[in-house]
């Protein structure tokens, strides 16, 4: 064989080696895309996602009745994590309640429902068997189906506040912010303090997801899974506002959920906001990793 031909041929060689990877990237990109045209197709995904927004308009409407006959300066003064007492001042502040609103429960709730059908709701379909098949392997159809739910996580959020942002600056005015500390800061700030306690509220919502995929991998029953995922919620949420309980709250993953909060301080408090973020990446890792054992060794059978 001559020089080129040796060169030519280690060529190809590489090419072919390289290009694995490259396909498998493809192929998982492709997998995830297709998990989210699934998922946000799915009526029930449509109407979680309309149930929340419906949240933020019934509130705004709500506050508008209510101080119909009043002047706007008599709902200030309010504080604490629902912000409602500001509404009538400020629009923006629609965007914090309506998140407050639906934190503790609607948001964890339609996250509970997505994570728990994940696997399961394949296993009662009948389709896990045909996902698994190569190039998939179990690892990657389960790290895209939790990227899929984390996704469902930023949606439903952004979608609670930009509707209550919609519905504030139609049913309000809009201005200068006074924060919880007092001071006041300018509408564009304000708006970065919304987007950011969006994000905030959206990462908070990792635990339970990986909790509720963690569920979906043990049953093939996908209401069942989706059922426990809310048991579980509700539980929590129950065991977080009894006083003999005080020593464990603090490792519930529910326990840090209105610390957003504190990003209308002046300046921001991190304390409570880092511990939650660090809760619930505790939460991902463990029931993520359990999931992961537990998806691994199952018996596929449908």
């Amino acid at each position: 064989m001559s020089q080129a031909e040796a060169t030519a041929a280690g060529t190809t060689a590489t090419a072919v080696t390289d290009a694995s990877p490259v396909r498998k990237r493809i192929w998982t990109l492709g997998l995830f895309r297709s998990e989210l045209v699934t998922t946000f197709r799915r009526w029930r995904t449509i109407t979680l996602l309309a149930v929340l927004a419906g949240v933020p308009i019934l509130v705004g409407i709500a506050v508008k009745i209510e101080t119909s006959g009043s002047s706007p300066a008599a709902g200030g003064g309010g504080g604490g994590p629902a912000f409602i007492a500001q509404i009538t001042n400020n629009g923006l502040f629609l965007v914090f309640t309506s998140l407050a609103a639906t934190l503790p429960f609607f948001l964890p709730m339609a996250v509970g429902v997505i994570a728990g059908d994940a696997i399961a709701g394949e296993a009662n379909a009948g389709t896990l068997r045909y996902l698994l098949v190569a190039p998939a392997g179990r690892t990657r159809l389960l790290l895209t189906k939790y990227a899929t739910t984390m996704t469902f996580c930023l949606v439903a959020t952004l979608v609670v506040a930009v509707t209550a942002l919609a519905t504030g600056a139609l049913l309000f005015p809009l201005g200068d912010l006074v924060t919880i500390s007092g001071t006041r800061i300018g509408f564009g700030e304000g708006l970065v303090r919304a987007l950011l306690i969006a994000l905030v509220v959206a990462a908070s919502l990792v635990g339970i997801a990986a909790l509720g995929l963690f569920v979906s991998t043990l049953t093939n029953s996908g209401i069942a899974a989706m059922a426990t995922t809310v048991g579980l919620l509700i539980t929590v949420q129950i065991l977080d506002q009894i006083p003999q309980l005080h020593a464990i709250q603090p490792y519930l993953f529910s326990h840090h959920w209105l610390s957003f909060a504190d990003l209308m301080r002046e300046p921001v408090y991190w304390d409570d906001l880092l511990k939650n973020l660090g809760l619930q990446g505790l939460y991902a890792a463990v029931f993520g990793s359990a999931a992961w054992a537990r998806f691994t060794a199952k018996d596929i059978t449908a």
